[in-house]
């Protein structure tokens, strides 16, 4: 029988394949070896892409910092290892170092509907078709991201409240906003626009993630659920 660090990768069982491992478990599952291994691909005729990575590690006495200390010329000496893997190691140890020194930036909190319409006025002022929007926030009423989730015509744009949904929970959101504008410039919400607010309020009860606000948005005035007692 083949030693493991004999067998191409292709022979390992999917959920030990770096590529696969990190798909099903995230990146923070993965060994330093195996996330290097993800870089460079391939090993070499005697070792596995793993193999190849585990043993440049015990090198560096499996610190990254110590491997980011490497020169080309210091990493071609494994074999397998030529000058082009070698660039993308020492890039990608770049990369760790400058994200390290990096403040990260701070995510606008969302505490009424007037922060709602600051956040989508750049992107929602002067639309010629209707839109619709979603924030999704954390604990903190901060923004984690937003996502256009339809685009129509002048008077309507189609929603899925299960891709809203969907949205949410791969965010991790624990909180929502819902916006959408009106390019007629009346504010004043539709028969469609107080169906939407309450079936989506349902599924976010359902889901325990809580719909805050929906905002219509035109270009100098906006209306609001929440501020209505609506939601």
């Amino acid at each position: 029988m083949l030693k493991p660090d004999k067998l191409n990768l292709k022979q390992w069982a999917p959920e030990d394949r770096p590529r696969e491992k990190m798909k099903q478990k995230g990146a923070k599952a993965l060994t330093n070896a195996e996330l290097l291994a993800i870089l460079i691909h391939t090993g070499n005729t005697e070792d596995s892409v793993v193999a190849l990575t585990q043993k440049l590690m015990a090198s560096c006495r499996n610190s990254l910092s110590e491997l980011g200390k490497l020169s080309v010329r210091e990493l071609c000496s494994f074999k397998g290892i030529g000058e082009a893997k070698a660039i993308s190691i020492l890039a990608a140890c770049e990369l760790g170092r400058r994200r390290k020194e990096e403040k990260p930036e701070e995510k606008p909190r969302i505490r009424s509907s007037h922060d709602v319409f600051d956040y989508f006025y750049s992107v929602m002022a002067d639309l010629q078709v209707e839109e619709c929007h979603v924030l999704f926030l954390n604990q903190s009423a901060r923004v984690i991201d937003s996502r256009r989730i339809s685009q129509g015509g002048l008077s309507s744009a189609p929603v899925d409240i299960r891709c809203i949904m969907r949205e949410a929970l791969e965010h991790r959101a624990t909180a929502m906003a819902l916006c959408h504008n009106h390019p007629s410039g009346n504010a004043f919400p539709s028969r469609q626009d107080d169906e939407l607010t309450r079936s989506l309020s349902a599924a976010c009860r359902t889901l325990d993630i809580p719909l805050i606000d929906h905002v219509i948005f035109t270009d100098n005035a906006y209306y609001s659920y929440a501020d209505k007692g609506r939601l």
